[in-house]
């Protein structure tokens, strides 16, 4: 994604230290809105109430009901999806109320993220204050942002019709798509603190799997929208075993035809996929903090690899309490928001680690 010092050399006398401080703290203060909304998603998702809102109104949708016979109308367009026939037809308006606020609250952060990127781009801009090197990649991340937007209502179309939920690989996408966000956000943030470069031994091999801490910590994140959208959490409440097995017989794992099917749609293998990463990644993360101790002791680089290391190992456990307990409210959406900080932090160390000579 470039460094400062190229964005410094392009820029010397429209931009300096100032200038990059402010974006800076603009940026960090706008991945933490989207930290944020992960969260609020997470509840929403948890709340069964992302199916609520059966429109998506860009301008109008910014208000709730305002009366009773408003709140009459949209109780009534919910009635008529298949998720309050089939799961809640006993609901009453002060359930409705609540859930409709869980997902009316999501839609309106999103906007706010969007007012929080995109006005102040314009006035950093409009005065000269973004360096060259990164205008492209901050209209790239106000285009993610929109995209984000549509790939929510794209998710929550898939349960309005035919099914009970929203389709499982769209709620993965839209959290993996986030996290993307959030990642960008980050890795330009903390590209904008310029530090001397630090000299680790054996820097090519420690920024491969930085980077790859970084690449898998995300795939796991996508996994896991897999998991909460099949409702997958809710079975084989048991750990290491599943049911008895470490690895499920094939049968179980390939019960669905094709077989790239039970990828997206088998709780078994879906579950299964997700526990078997969650171990590759903590591997990985150990082997990376045993190499920069052994390699670069005593520099940031390996005080950052402990850490990260130390993050992922606290994130399994948390993981493992949210199964064996049946997914309760709480503690799943602290599994939801600590994984984004193992990103957030894993980002940083790969940053840094970049810069490494």
């Amino acid at each position: 994604m470039g460094d400062v010092s190229s964005f410094r050399a392009d820029d010397s006398a429209a931009t300096g230290a100032p200038s990059l401080r402010a974006i800076r703290l603009w940026l960090w203060s706008v991945a933490t809105l989207v930290f944020l909304m992960v969260l609020v998603g997470g509840a929403t998702r948890l709340t069964e109430s992302g199916l609520s809102i059966t429109e998506w109104k860009v301008v109008t949708g910014v208000l709730p009901p305002l009366n009773e016979a408003a709140w009459l109308v949209e109780f009534e367009k919910y009635k008529q999806i298949p998720q309050y026939a089939q799961l809640f037809p006993n609901m009453e308006m002060s359930q409705f109320k609540t859930i409709f606020f869980w997902e009316w609250g999501h839609r309106i952060l999103g906007r706010v993220i969007g007012l929080a990127f995109a006005l102040p781009l314009a006035v950093f801009w409009l005065r000269g204050m973004v360096p060259a090197g990164l205008k492209l990649k901050l209209v790239g991340l106000l285009a993610l942002g929109g995209l984000q937007g549509a790939v929510g209502w794209w998710m929550v179309k898939s349960g309005l019709t035919g099914r009970v939920e929203v389709a499982q690989e769209r709620l993965a996408v839209h959290l993996l798509l986030a996290s993307i966000t959030l990642t960008c956000l980050i890795w330009l943030a903390v590209g904008l603190k310029p530090k001397a470069a630090e000299a680790v031994r054996a820097a090519s091999r420690l920024k491969a799997t930085a980077i790859a801490l970084v690449v898998l910590t995300l795939a796991q994140i996508g996994l896991g929208g897999l998991v909460a959208g099949l409702r997958a959490g809710y079975t084989y409440n048991t750990w290491p075993l599943m049911d008895g097995h470490f690895i499920p017989p094939l049968e179980n794992l390939g019960r669905l035809s094709p077989f790239w099917a039970n990828l997206l749609d088998n709780v078994t293998t879906v579950q299964f996929n997700h526990r078997m990463t969650a171990y590759a990644l903590f591997a990985l993360a150990l082997w990376h903090a045993f190499d920069a101790l052994r390699n670069a002791a005593g520099t940031a680089a390996a005080k950052r690899a402990i850490v990260v290391a130390g993050l992922v190992a606290c994130q399994a456990v948390i993981g493992i309490v949210t199964l064996v307990l049946v997914v309760p409210l709480h503690v799943a959406l602290t599994h939801q928001g600590f994984a984004m900080v193992v990103l957030a932090m894993a980002v940083v160390h790969a940053r840094r680690m970049s810069e490494a000579a």
